[in-house]
């Protein structure tokens, strides 16, 4: 047997003499102009296959996150959903009209008066459920407050006025009747 394939095509005849000594002579130019420019085309090619890898690495990882962030979010609404129908407190007829703000927008509950007193004296707090607004005890709305604090409404009296400690303490002096209603 022959030496190389090129030898074997050779004596075959399927190969031409010249062809082989040019095909031989445009291989060593390669390789030389490789040396010369201090790069290997196999290194490029490696630096490449390797930054490609990293690429797919990160954008793994960053999909990844985003699932596990999607996954965390969706298991905090099923807490909190569970809390608010676990905990939620009975409204009935409530025939008194409880004033909030809901962001920039005023809404209103209507609950029994005994609820307001506890709205006010802040043991009842009131939280939102999708499109709905239930109320929960004080404990219950913290916890949901540590999960997502934009849940929860109002949850004192502080923040029911709006008002810092400071503005309160300014306030103090003056007495606010019980039938005050906004």
């Amino acid at each position: 047997m022959a030496g190389s394939l090129q030898d074997q095509l050779l004596q075959a005849g399927l190969a031409d003499t010249a062809k082989a000594k040019r095909l031989a002579k445009d291989k060593r130019k390669q390789a030389n102009v490789a040396r010369r420019g201090g790069h290997d085309p196999a290194e490029e090619t490696r630096e490449a296959a390797r930054l490609a890898q990293a690429n797919k690495a990160e954008r793994d990882r960053e999909l990844n996150e985003a699932r596990n962030a999607e996954a965390s979010r969706k298991a905090i609404n099923a807490q909190i959903k569970q809390l608010v129908a676990n905990h939620k407190l009975p409204r009935g007829k409530g025939d008194v009209g409880f004033n909030f703000t809901d962001g920039t927008r005023v809404k209103k509950l209507y609950v029994t008066s005994m609820d307001q007193k506890q709205l006010a004296a802040g043991n009842v707090a009131i939280v939102k459920q999708g499109d709905q607004y239930e109320m929960l005890p004080r404990p219950i709305a913290d916890k949901i407050a540590e999960r997502d604090a934009a849940r929860v409404i109002i949850c004192s009296e502080a923040d029911a006025t709006g008002l810092s400690a400071e503005e309160q303490d300014w306030y103090k002096d003056y007495e606010i009747p019980d039938d005050l209603m906004w």
